[in-house]
């Protein structure tokens, strides 16, 4: 099986180890054991209160096409690395455990057991770069595109930084923003693929193609209609504003502003719209912004953002620090034991884990409160995080497709709203909220 938009396998997006682990654990004959493996982060990137989710319906629909068919086997026998034993197990391979975590849009906090996997070690530990690799980029893209819709209060905000990353970061750029609130996309493959918005008009080289910014525009115009968006910065921008009105009339779209200093510019470009009788032309400006500068120009008259590298760069935190690890295991007679790694600056906790956001009874968020071991926790007020992803190797459909996108848009809407105001403040912070790990078995907190 291939998949539908590389039109590859996806089972050499992996590194080399994981399947020399399967390898080994093979002959050793312990590949086959019931496992336990967490993915979480031991920390927010730095100053961040809270982070977003994002990803879980592109890990699920590759893990549906992490199979390895005749040209990824025929590239490992070249290898010289695996003998026919493990070439066969490979040539079988299906992932046919179980996978439940938080839901795509949920907020995280450090700690947070944001997807557990239980399958064989051999089934599960082969997983482990696809699904750090989409997690870290697109909950990054996610968790700094929340911060900027917030930022924009009501105002919309489009995405546009495909071409400040890379081809397939594109996409997946694009749908991680979306879930987190942006408004659009000019990424025609995440429409298509994930059915996100999509937007665009003219860049600057359209009018340069013509010989005066008055014939651009009217090119324009006469493709587009007068509520269309005119890039008014490729010359004199108040002439360019005076041109645009005349050539669309005052039922002029938007103008759009790229460059300069914009809290100045716009307020100069809103009251000149107005004087030009363009009352409910638009200004959308798209300058290098990131959730600083859209909170600066808050007080500004700008009617939409458009951002490009900020976001789809996580805003300085381009992956977000998230690691999968084996937390659980059964032992020769059958019996579940914790595991965990010991070492002192990234020590992860043993056992399987049952998270809920606690609330209090305006519902509002005051801590992440995870069991450890797996026993349930949690009152009335609290809600559970974990929802099923996987069961028997069959991806649930509700989290997949463009519809997964759309209900994941919504539940991060509905998360960050029960999120307490001191989270949504830009400024550098702790998280916003406490994650506290118990076992129920103990009195006193694991950390």
């Amino acid at each position: 099986m291939t998949n539908a938009t590389t039109g590859r396998s996806t089972a050499l997006l992996t590194d080399q180890y994981e399947l020399t682990m399967v390898d080994a654990a093979l002959k050793a004959g312990t590949a086959h054991r019931e496992c336990v493996f967490e993915l979480f982060a031991r920390k927010l990137p730095a100053g961040r209160r809270y982070g977003v989710v994002a990803g879980v319906g592109r890990a699920l629909e590759l893990l549906r096409d992490f199979r390895f068919g005749d040209d990824e086997l025929e590239f490992l026998r070249g290898r010289g690395i695996f003998d026919a034993e493990t070439l066969d197990w490979l040539a079988d391979y299906r992932f046919t455990g179980s996978i439940r975590g938080y839901r795509e849009g949920e907020v995280y906090f450090p700690n947070s057991p944001l997807l557990e996997v239980r399958a064989t070690f051999a089934e599960g530990v082969i997983l482990e770069t696809l699904l750090l690799s989409i997690y870290n980029y697109d909950s990054a893209v996610a968790s700094a595109a929340s911060r900027m819709v917030t930022a924009a209060g009501q105002r919309p905000v489009a995405e546009m930084g495909s071409r400040r990353t890379g081809e397939r970061s594109a996409v997946a750029a694009a749908r991680a923003a979306y879930i987190a609130g942006f408004s659009a996309t000019s990424n025609l493959e995440a429409g298509r693929t994930w059915g996100v918005p999509t937007m665009g008009t003219a860049a600057h080289a359209f009018t340069l193609l013509h010989d005066t910014e008055r014939a651009a525009f009217e090119a324009q115009v006469s493709a587009l209609g007068p509520g269309t968006t005119l890039l008014v910065d490729t010359y004199d921008i108040p002439r360019g504003v005076e041109t645009a009105v005349e050539v669309a009339g005052t039922g002029l779209g938007g103008v759009r502003l790229d460059s300069g200093d914009l809290p100045v510019l716009v307020r100069q470009v809103r009251e000149q719209l107005d004087s030009l009788g363009a009352t409910k032309t638009r200004i959308t400006v798209t300058s290098d912004l990131d959730e600083y500068a859209i909170a600066g120009l808050a007080a500004g008259p700008v009617d939409a953002y458009g951002v490009g590298t900020s976001v789809v760069t996580g805003s300085g935190a381009v992956a977000s620090g998230m690691v999968y690890k084996l937390v659980a295991r059964r032992d020769d007679a059958g019996e579940w034991v914790s595991v965990a790694k010991k070492a002192k600056d990234k020590a992860s906790i043993g056992g399987a884990k049952f998270p809920v956001r606690r609330l209090n009874d305006d519902g509002v968020a005051t801590g992440e409160l995870v069991s450890v071991g797996g026993f349930p926790v949690g009152d009335g007020n609290d809600r559970p995080l974990f929802v099923d992803l996987v069961r028997d190797g069959e991806a649930l459909p509700e989290h997949l497709g463009a519809e997964g996108v759309r209900r994941a848009r919504e539940h991060r809407a509905n998360a960050v709203r029960e999120l307490p105001l001191g989270a949504l403040r830009l400024a550098a912070g702790d998280p916003a909220i406490p994650t506290l790990l118990v076992d129920p078995r103990q009195d006193d907190p694991v950390i």
